[in-house]
């Protein structure tokens, strides 16, 4: 994958069709709700799909190829995730970099792609006037890219996916849990064998003549999707298409992948001591089927049932009764030839796994005696429907949606089926898949344990065996990735070097946004969006951890958790039943500066959901037992944050900036002391004290009028009583006088987590934005970024790399964030310093442009979604921007010169004061630290203590 959001995840889209009209959506009439498309194909077999939404002025473009993991060759694993890497840096006419350079002039989301067992995607949402530079870009990268490949551009990619797997898998607790699943599970012979990443010795003996055959094989139009959603004209769009694609050779024929479900013969069970694992984990996985396969549909619902919420066995079982952990996961994960039924417990610390498998055993039993109620399969649909809705929300969503079904089901249409099929499930069809797949069936068993506890494995179990990579000075093949590629061009019809001119410019308007200060003191903003029948809300409680006691920090996440375990008149239970039964979701969440209360609901039932919510603010239940188990899960999620080296970082980062007088320098879930000596009092207390209605915003987007939001409010108003809450301002420390290397030992660390920074500005600083701005160039903008085009375009040391000033009311800090490979953690950090010091200096009338580009063009698309519309209204409430920051943000941008940058970077740019943390092996990396010329590193952690 090309950024961090995605990897080998099948889609899973459960869609029921329900009544609704965008054209008569303040109506109370009833209308079938359809995702219009239409599709064709070309002569040379590319398939494509076209579907107009007209709700902003953006279209997202999909191409999609039915290659994955599942047809690659033993000994070149990995290789079709290496090949999406790969497509994304240069093609003949585009030039190197060129995709990620013409996303940022243009304003587009960024150039991604994903990588399954099954299929390849690459995919963007742009402002509506680039529609014909994305079919172009596109067009380039299926028929005239392979010519660029040259060995040095292999061998940085080869890097960069490296560290991709050591990010993602083996430097993080539990990584290689599916890949001893995965390898036990199916036969040799067999393509799911092998994980969607591959292993790091196939990536390195990839040759360039297996990326030729790879791409000549598979990258052909015949099989592939090309799919187009959102403001566009059809007759126009298809003459691009035709003109860009229509020439590209027609490959060989694809032959149809067959099923191949598996059946174990008999149980295996392994286990592994984790090094980054604090918490024993253990993993069941039974064979199961294939996508869209007729008994998928109930599995679904018997997932749900068996272990999602308060109802649910598995929970009742080994969370309420036996408390041994705080959380159960039961999925399937369906492919296009088989698939597999995962069940998941990380259970508290010292757990013997033994008593875990009794108690899913225990669970599976009293589900054989009294199966599934027909309100509780009604209760899972309707929370089937809201997330239907959900995945139709962005253009690229719908886009996504359309191009699932085509590749995995056939056809489109086959929405209508999948809808009859998701209906048609029965209590019946529950209990049936369960005995078929579940019941009594030989499954594989994982025990992954910490260090020195392989007794708490299932008995029986064999150790497992895992490929960890040593880490060696200068192991690595050098390259440079500079040299540029020699080749002659591929012949076409017309010339294709020259980039397509915009098309005409798209009008944005900002969302319309209505205010109001309600009697009791909440204040209410809102914008009213009928694309989709949802509504999508949240209450901001202003205080979080700023008011709290600071021996006593985690009240607040602890409150924020408490909340919706039941009211005065519901149980846990009926609570959560209620919330599901309207297909809806209430969640309450504390931050450093706020208590969240979040919705998400079906439009036709927001008043019932806000009146649930209103039961959760005035009437909190204080139930006992929930408090104690709240309790454990949070000295558990503490327990596993000491083992990851992501978090670890995070939480020695926020001490380093905030300094050790100010709150914020905490993690907010609190340490093993302070969580231990919380009561269940010292939240009734916070809550007495510090929820009001004086300090609360509450922000709505959706199907819903104004007048309809202050009437569903109106009870909330009456009987929630306002008070004086003072929220305190805080000391955050200064700005370091000179630079110091701080560093956090992780013995056998594959990669160094790195954080660069300083306390900076708030958001409510003039110069914040400017600074933002600034930044873009530097890290805040992607693969259009210096660092990553340094790190890991040039060098290949890392997977991401990115900056940002992050502030709120109060101030923030500037950060740079990687991990990279432990073997060049000095080099890393030196290539940073350098471009830090360099940057100022060497911005010029390119950078500008490149910055003005990408931010004005991408206000097209920057309110598309219901989450970037709450986000809007976050930030008006919060910092008393105006209803139209936006456009005043976009004349920033036309007129901030050169001049302006060089000075915000003099001014906020100074490597010589900022504090480096680096997180990884001290054996190895700490001592070379010394070389970057801020004296000898400060060692974090000379003795293991509790934090």
């Amino acid at each position: 994958m090309k950024s961090l959001q995605f990897l080998n995840l099948p889609i899973f889209l459960f869609t029921v069709l329900v009544s609704y009209s965008q054209n008569e959506a303040k109506t109370t009439k009833t209308k079938e709700f359809k995702v219009e498309f239409e599709q064709f194909s070309l002569d040379n077999g590319l398939h494509v799909i076209m579907h107009i939404d007209r709700s902003d002025p953006v279209v997202a473009v999909a191409l999609t190829s039915h290659v994955g993991s599942a047809r690659e060759k033993a000994g070149r694993t990995g290789f079709a995730h290496l090949f999406e890497h790969l497509l994304f840096l240069e093609s003949e006419n585009l030039g190197k970099g060129g995709l990620d350079k013409m996303s940022a002039r243009i304003g587009g989301s960024g150039a991604n792609g994903s990588t399954s067992r099954d299929r390849t995607n690459y995919f963007q949402t742009v402002p509506k006037d680039a529609l014909e530079k994305m079919i172009w870009a596109e067009a380039d990268k299926l028929g005239y890219f392979i010519n660029t490949v040259t060995d040095p551009v292999l061998a940085k990619e080869k890097q960069v996916v490296k560290n991709e797997k050591r990010q993602s898998y083996d430097n993080r607790p539990y990584g290689n849990n599916f890949a001893i699943i995965n390898k036990n599970l199916y036969p040799e012979n067999h393509p799911y064998h092998w994980e969607v990443i591959g292993s790091l010795e196939d990536l390195q003996n990839a040759s360039l003549q297996d990326v030729k055959d790879f791409y000549n094989r598979w990258y052909i139009p015949n099989n592939v999707t090309l799919t187009i959603a959102g403001d566009f004209d059809v007759k126009q769009a298809k003459a691009w298409v035709q003109k860009y694609f229509g020439e590209i050779k027609r490959g060989e024929s694809i032959p149809k992948m067959e099923k191949q479900p598996v059946t174990l013969t008999k149980t295996k069970k392994f286990y592994f001591e984790d090094n980054f694992a604090r918490l024993p984990q253990l993993t069941l996985t039974w064979p199961s089927v294939y996508e869209y396969h007729p008994d998928s549909y109930a599995l679904e619902v018997l997932a749900s049932y068996l272990s999602k919420g308060k109802k649910a066995p598995l929970y009742k079982t080994l969370v309420e009764d036996k408390k041994l952990t705080d959380e159960v996961e039961l999925s399937q994960y369906n492919s296009e030839i088989a698939g597999q039924y995962i069940l998941n417990v990380v259970a508290f610390d010292k757990t013997d796994l033994n008593t875990v498998m009794n108690g899913i055993n225990e669970a599976f039993k009293n589900f054989e005696s009294h199966g599934i109620s027909q309100q509780d399969l009604d209760r899972i649909k309707a929370g089937q429907e809201t997330a239907f809705y959900n995945g139709l929300s962005s253009v690229l969503g719908k886009g996504f949606q359309l191009a699932q079904y085509e590749i995995f089901a056939g056809t489109p249409d086959f929405i209508n089926q999948d809808v009859k099929n998701i209906l048609a499930v029965t209590k019946e069809d529950v209990m049936r898949v369960y005995k078929k797949y579940i019941k009594d069936k030989h499954f594989i068993a994982t025990s992954f344990v910490p260090k020195g506890e392989a007794n708490l494995a299932l008995e029986g179990s064999t150790l497992a065996k895992v490929a960890e990579e040593k880490i060696i000075e200068g192991k690595e093949e050098s390259f440079d990735a500079s040299i540029a590629a020699t080749y002659e061009k591929t012949p076409s019809s017309f010339d294709r070097s020259g980039e397509p001119a915009y098309g005409e410019s798209p009008e944005v308007v900002l969302p319309t946004v209505w205010k109001e200060k309600s009697p009791s003191g909440l204040t209410l903003l809102g914008i009213e969006n009928y694309e989709v029948p949802l509504v999508k809300f949240q209450m901001q409680i202003k205080g979080g951890m700023l008011l709290e006691n600071p021996a006593k920090i985690g009240v607040s996440n602890m409150l924020a958790q408490l909340l919706t375990k039941g009211t005065q008149n519901k149980t846990p239970e009926q609570l959560e039943n209620a919330i599901e039964s309207l297909g809806a979701t209430i969640n309450a969440f504390a931050t450093d500066e706020s208590i969240m209360i979040t919705g998400n609901t079906l439009a036709k039932n927001y008043n019932e959901t806000i009146k649930l919510v209103q039961e959760i603010i005035l009437q909190p239940r204080w139930d006992t037992k929930e408090f104690d188990l709240i309790k454990q899960s949070t000295l558990s999620q503490v327990l596993q944050q000491k083992a990851d080296p992501n978090s670890i970082a995070k939480n020695e980062f926020k001490k380093l900036i905030y300094g050790k007088e100010s709150l914020l320098s905490n993690n907010r879930i609190g340490t093993e002391n302070s969580i231990n000596s919380i009561t269940l009092d010292d939240l009734k207390t916070y809550y007495n004290q510090n929820i009001s209605p004086s300090v609360t915003n509450f922000q709505i987007v959706g199907a819903v009028s104004k007048s309809q939001v202050n009437s569903s409010l109106a009870t909330l108003n009456k009987n929630w009583k306002s008070k004086e809450v003072a929220i305190p301002t805080m000391k955050i420390a200064d700005a370091p006088a000179s630079s110091k290397i701080y560093f956090y030992d992780v013995p056998g660390a594959k990669q160094s987590v790195i954080r660069i920074g300083y306390p900076a500005l708030a958001a409510t600083d003039a110069d914040f934005y400017p600074a933002d701005i600034m930044n873009y160039r530097l890290g805040g903008g992607s693969f259009a970024s210096q660092l990553t085009q340094e790190l890991r375009e040039g060098k290949g040391y890392t997977y991401g790399i990115g900056s940002s000033f992050d502030g709120s009311n109060n101030k923030g800090p500037f950060t740079i964030y990687s991990g990279v490979r432990s073997n060049v953690t000095y080099e890393s950090v030196g290539l940073i310093k350098e471009i830090i010091e360099k940057y100022g200096t060497n911005f010029n009338e390119n950078d500008l442009n490149i910055t003005k580009g990408y931010l004005i063009k991408s206000n097209a698309r920057e309110f598309e979604t219901m989450a970037s519309k709450l986000n809007m209204l976050y930030e008006i409430s919060n910092y008393n921007f105006p209803v139209d920051y936006a456009k005043q943000r976009e004349n920033t941008v036309k007129n901030i010169t050169i001049a302006d940058i060089k000075a915000l970077s003099d001014k906020y740019l100074n490597s010589s004061k900022m504090i480096y943390l680096i997180v990884g092996d001290a054996e190895t990396q700490l001592k070379k630290l010394e070389q970057i010329g801020f004296g000898e590193p400060v060692l974090l952690n000379k003795k293991t203590t509790n934090n």
